[in-house]
């Protein structure tokens, strides 16, 4: 075979590499359910080709979701009934309704507006800033897609960074800094002008001289340009801040979805699982996740901005200035102006924000005390009013507030000026147009295909064999299997997606917890949570891969980040379960409603 012909074959492979792994891979792993002769391979066995796709993403991760709904009755595991009421579980309409009101969030535009006035009370500082850029990231990744987050925050980052760069160069030569202000006191009175010629067209449209005050003050408004020569050291340092910026966006946009259920689907998948297999005793609700994850939340995040200004404190500018304690009073003032420009954009507060805000607290009210724990909530005495007993999840609130977004005006007032733009009626908070375009109908069937999984692998019995399998993991302390165990995922979830390393783990561990006496929540939860730490690789997470584009990283940069990020995160959930666990969940001991299952098991 001639080279010509070798350099050909390889071409073809590399252009059609997606469909031939497609039709390899079931081939390839069939010895599985042929040797083993049992439901749990059969099961093992699509669940390894699952995967196989989810890793190399073949293709696309939703529609590797539906394979359980035709792969399990084929293969004799699960009927066709039965597997797709898992896609329609109460799990997958809490899931669905939280990204709908995510959606109404930012067709609002409330998401920008809460960033902006965080970022301006926070302090126009360097380190100030990092600190604003990732509060206000992980709170909003606390009720949105961390990659919608990271879409939102990164064009204010760099508009930030872009004027931080600015004042940089301008500290740097006292001569340009004279020649900014000038140009900006130009800039101003030019303004003055043009609001001047305005106000006396509206008196005399007609008048000459009205016309010559335009024409001067357009002349006028032009800007200004100062040339000179970029000074490469600043703009070396002024890059490295830039990346500290990004990175610290990159970061708290998956730490902040551990903070609610609603963050990311794994932290579903573990409520359903437990709920599906223990019942509602657990003590894992809405209420408590929050109560465990936001102080462990705040603690990654505190930690993350020291780790990154350390990484900062590398370049010249942080040595020699301290860029990153302290700022100087043009520059906060600078990009302080520059951030009120932009709320003020935005232009006064809308009704359509003012009804999505109060709807997003009620909403997250009514999650809180629906079962809180140490009270009855409002559905125990809602269910007890009722003859028979009905239990209410979280499910109905986020649907109650949903309808009522499509039932309130965006905005009592009419525009009387005749405009052909103006809608022949008015308009909800929420439009089906809008949630049918922006809404990520794929993440739901991705959570719906995970359940899927999870319950293949909980009803043929192959998560039970696989944790008999570990169970000669007992003779560890049970602090270092959970070490293990939380590091192990973390590094898993970094080349597949966070719902595809939920899935297969998640029911796995709670058979094995089972098998060695643990409380399951002890093994559970800590790896849920480790399943949002993806910070080394841009395919982690799509929001890492935004990043990783829009501030121009390698990527080693944030592999070197990562990594660190990783080890600190995997240290504070592993240190969070074994103190505030114990107190939450009394993780120590072995639980009576995991008895009553194993009793069943056995």
């Amino acid at each position: 075979m001639s080279r010509a012909s070798v350099f050909e074959c390889l071409r073809c492979i590399t252009y059609y590499w997606q469909y031939l792994l497609l039709f390899i891979t079931p081939f390839a792993l069939l010895p599985v359910a042929i040797i083993g002769h049992t439901v749990e391979f059969r099961c093992a066995y699509v669940i390894l080709v699952m995967a196989t796709y989810w890793v190399t993403e073949a293709i696309p991760l939703a529609v590797t979701a539906l394979i359980p709904v035709f792969a399990f009755p084929l293969f004799g595991v699960l009927g066709t009934r039965a597997v797709t009421a898992v896609y329609m579980k109460d799990t997958n309409f809490m899931f669905m309704g939280g990204l709908i009101m995510a959606v109404a969030v930012e067709h609002s535009n409330l998401h920008k507006r809460i960033a902006l006035f965080v970022m301006m009370r926070m302090g126009q500082s360097p380190k100030r800033l990092l600190a604003g850029f990732m509060s206000t990231t992980a709170f909003l990744s606390m009720w949105i897609s961390n990659t919608a987050t990271a879409a939102m925050m990164v064009p204010i980052v760099d508009a930030v960074a872009t004027e931080l760069e600015r004042t940089l160069e301008l500290n740097e030569d006292p001569m340009k800094k004279k020649m900014a202000a000038k140009e900006k006191a130009l800039q101003e009175e030019a303004t003055f002008h043009q609001k001047h010629s305005h106000y006396s067209l509206s008196e005399n449209a007609q008048s000459p001289t009205s016309e010559m005050s335009i024409r001067s003050a357009s002349v006028s408004s032009k800007k200004v340009s100062v040339c000179y020569e970029p000074d490469h050291s600043t703009e070396k340092d002024s890059q490295t801040l830039r990346k500290m910026f990004f990175l610290g966006v990159a970061f708290s946009a998956n730490i902040g979805g551990t903070g609610s259920p609603l963050g990311c689907s794994p932290n579903l998948i573990v409520l359903s699982i437990l709920q599906s297999t223990f019942g509602e005793d657990t003590g894992l609700n809405f209420a408590t996740w929050m109560m465990f994850n936001i102080p462990g939340m705040i603690m990654c995040l505190t930690f993350g901005w020291f780790w990154l200004q350390v990484l900062c404190k590398t370049c010249s500018i942080c040595k020699k200035k301290g860029e990153v304690e302290e700022g100087n009073d043009y520059q906060e003032k600078s990009i302080k102006n520059f951030l009120q420009e932009q709320y003020q954009s935005l232009g006064p507060v809308s009704q359509h924000e003012i009804v999505v805000f109060l709807s997003f607290t009620v909403l997250v009210f009514l999650w809180v005390f629906r079962d809180p724990g140490f009270m009855h909530g409002w559905a125990y005495y809602i269910s007890s009013s009722f003859d028979n007993e009905v239990h209410i999840r979280d499910a109905t609130p986020v649907m109650l507030m949903v309808f009522i977004l499509f039932c309130v005006p965006r905005s009592f007032r009419r525009d009387n000026s005749g405009s052909s733009s103006q809608p022949d009626m008015a308009e909800g908070c929420l439009t089906w147009k809008v949630v049918h375009e922006r809404t990520p109908w794929g993440i739901i069937l991705l959570l719906g295909g995970g359940l899927a999984m999870a319950e293949a692998a909980k009803v043929s019995g192959l998560s039970a064999w696989l944790g008999y399998q570990l169970q000669y993991l007992g003779f560890m302390p049970k602090e270092a299997i959970v070490l293990f165990i939380c590091f192990v995922t973390a590094m898993l979830t970094e080349v597949a997606s966070n719902t595809a390393t939920a899935s297969v783990l998640l029911p796995v561990l709670k058979d094995l917890s089972l098998a060695i006496g643990v409380n399951p929540i002890y093994l559970m939860l800590p790896a849920a949570v480790c399943c949002a730490y993806a910070f080394m690789l841009p395919v982690a997470t799509p929001g890492n891969a935004i990043v990783l584009t829009a501030a121009g990283l390698k990527t080693h940069e944030m592999m070197r980040a990562g990594f660190v990020m990783n080890v600190l995160c995997v240290v504070i959930v592993t240190f969070m379960i074994n103190t505030l666990g114990v107190v939450l969940f009394d993780v120590d001991t072995f639980p009576e409603w995991a008895m009553n299952v194993t009793a069943v098991v056995s």
